[in-house]
């Protein structure tokens, strides 16, 4: 009886989503501290972290030209590009674009 259980909670524990989503996010963070230790980036991440800097750039200099932006365009420069630009390793100048972008007068769709 008492061995009937333990195994049941060893099975349990195995099976849960819980524990192997533990797992995976400690792997996750071993690759990346390794990655960023490393300098190990594919062309992939390179190619996406340039295209997101000249997408940051190009949207940031029109929004600031123009003197405004609407609810809708931060959220989508902030959501979809500076985040997981940022997330990335991408550099200052998009932070310090983004700090501008943060003054200006936000209008509603």
């Amino acid at each position: 009886m008492e061995k009937d259980l333990i195994t049941a909670i060893i099975l349990a524990a195995l099976g849960s989503t819980g524990l192997w989503a533990f797992i995976s996010f400690i792997a996750q963070t071993i690759v990346r501290r390794y990655e960023e230790k490393h300098g190990a980036r594919t062309a992939a991440d390179k190619m996406l972290l340039g295209l997101g800097h000249d997408r940051i750039i190009t949207l940031c200099s029109k929004y600031i030209e123009q003197g405004y932006i609407t609810t809708d365009e931060y959220e989508d420069l902030n959501k979809y590009l500076y985040k997981p630009y940022r997330d990335l390793g991408g550099n200052g100048t998009a932070e310090r674009l983004m700090k501008e972008i943060d003054q200006l007068p936000v209008k509603p769709n």
